[in-house]
């Protein structure tokens, strides 16, 4: 701009993101993109943060202002020097995400406090999959819109070369798209795997990618914040602690480098920021996390993504794997199915995504490599080679130490079946056109109370109906906080709205105070 701008202007551009995490890395991005341009100051807004500071800094000025929906609706209401008197640009970052959960209002809210004091600017809509929500968002926040798609670009680049044609939409209403581009470098993996092995086939594919071949960094997506809480402990402990006296007995396939971390909406802020931050810095490492890590990260070096739970959709499925393959680097991506959700496979097919088979028995076949698992039995040869009796023991002995580590106290018996209710619970809530795929009454509540360490199936949980259903069921007397008498659509709902909160409710964190309090796994990790 010609004369040059001042701080005490206010915001010349708004940039509106779903995360934290996601106004955390695009601050990042603008500070050293504004090096060279020290008069131009860039601010963040978002739940979690306390108030008070960052109206000083509205109150000093703020040129791009980078804000989370909920915290910037806030301060519209409740700080008097925030304005957009100058606003010239406005961009909605995963439009589509946005949207969830109620956030249209909120957006609503954000464009009348900007075209009340200033009628003209530029909007852009971003997203990688566009859905109707942004449709209707468009129609709200655009006038005469230009659609501009990315996928056809590359189609065009691609075709003088090869008449194959990447991916692509063919079609022109790029609102109503239904095939998705991927990146040309993902290798896509799908593995079959019922439901009393998943347990023990995850923990060997996390050792066989990130022990025995060292240099991968992975994500694993999980459908609520109580399971990646309870994998995360009961992964640290089995996978990489309480296993002294064998370590030491075995010290040179110890696992003393097997990082793990977590992520998800019920955290503390500054405890998100801190794995944020570390994960993004670390060169190897496994991150466990909900879809609060689906959207727009770019997280470098990541060479797996790993889907433990089905996505409710093949948009949400383009959107996790797009965490890996990033500007031309190799990546690698894996679906967890049970056989009974096989049809998901052809559904994305029918998207233009097509994934190869991994089998179940190579994965396990790597828990060989390690001696913790083998069975000891007097006057035995040395095994060579894979033999498939010995795998299946090891996979026993894994899993066995897993029931262990679960039935060591009432506490964690009592987490694994929390665990467990909202696995059912975010089961229920695929939607209607996904029932025959993923269906409540296709799971062997006996297997599935396997995959989380239980050695029977708990007899006092809720019977949970499926989504939709009227039917009502009385909740069991003492339940946990964070599952509330909620099913279906309201349960996905409370799942996914902690992950995008303003960060004002201050019931989330007398919750967190009371998880701190019961949670089982601080008493049980080895000092």
């Amino acid at each position: 701009m010609e004369s040059k701008i001042q701080r005490s202007d206010g915001p010349y551009a708004l940039i509106l993101v779903p995360t934290r995490e996601l106004a955390l890395q695009s601050f990042d991005t603008m500070q050293k993109l504004l090096k060279p341009f020290a008069w131009i100051v860039p601010g963040v807004l978002m739940g979690g943060e306390k108030r008070k500071s960052e109206k000083a800094r509205l109150r000093k000025g703020i040129n791009i202002l980078i804000s989370t929906p909920g915290r910037l609706v806030d301060h519209i209401k409740s700080t008097e020097c925030i304005h957009f008197r100058r606003t010239q640009w406005l961009i909605i970052d995963e439009a589509d995400r946005i949207l969830d959960l109620g956030f249209e209002k909120a957006v609503a809210v954000i464009l009348n406090a900007l075209n009340a004091e200033r009628k003209t600017r530029q909007n852009v809509l971003l997203s990688a999959t566009l859905t109707e929500g942004v449709t209707r968002l468009a129609d709200i926040s655009l006038n005469d819109p230009i659609s501009i798609s990315i996928a056809d670009e590359i189609q065009k680049a691609l075709k003088p070369a090869s008449q194959t044609g990447r991916q692509a939409s063919s079609s022109s209403n790029h609102m109503d798209q239904e095939n998705f581009a991927v990146p040309e470098k993902l290798k896509q993996y799908v593995m079959m795997v019922p439901s009393k092995l998943r347990l023990v086939t995850l923990a060997a594919f996390i050792l066989e990618k990130c022990k025995f071949e060292k240099h991968h960094k992975m994500i694993i997506f999980f459908s609520s914040c109580e399971q990646v809480e309870f994998h995360y402990e009961l992964l640290l402990n089995v996978l990489s602690g309480g296993l002294e006296s064998e370590q030491l007995e075995h010290s040179s396939v110890s696992s003393a480098h097997l990082q793990f971390l977590r992520l998800h909406g019920n955290m503390e802020q500054e405890e998100r920021t801190e794995v944020f931050q570390e994960f993004l810095k670390s060169k190897t490492g496994t991150l466990l996390c909900t879809d609060v890590a689906a959207r727009g990260l770019d997280l470098p070096q990541v060479t797996w993504i790993v889907q433990y739970n089905a996505p409710a959709s093949p948009a949400e499925y383009i959107h996790r794997i797009g965490r890996t393959a990033r500007i031309g680097c190799h990546g690698n991506s894996l679906l967890v199915l049970a056989p009974s959700e096989a049809e998901y496979v052809s559904l994305l097919a029918s998207h233009k995504i097509n994934i190869s088979e991994i089998k179940m028995e190579k994965v396990l076949s790597s828990l060989m490599k390690d001696d913790r698992f083998k069975l000891h039995r007097p006057g035995r040869k040395k095994s060579c080679g894979t033999d498939p009796q010995e795998v299946r023991e090891r996979a026993t002995v894994l899993q066995t130490k897993f029931e262990n580590y679960v039935h060591s106290s009432e506490g964690t018996v009592q987490w694994a079946k929390k665990a467990m209710q909202s696995f059912l619970c975010a089961y229920t809530t695929y939607t209607r056109n996904l029932k025959h795929i993923f269906h409540i009454k296709s799971l062997h509540l006996g297997h599935v109370a396997k995959s989380f360490g239980l050695r029977d199936a708990p007899q006092n949980l809720t019977a949970l109906p499926a989504a939709g259903s009227k039917k009502k069921t009385k909740p069991r007397p003492k339940r946990s906080d964070l599952l509330k008498k909620t099913h279906g659509k309201h349960r996905l709902a409370e799942i996914l709205r902690s992950e995008y909160s303003s960060g004002m409710d201050t019931g989330v964190s007398k919750v967190k105070k009371k998880q701190k309090q019961r949670k089982p796994g601080n008493q049980q990790i080895p000092t």
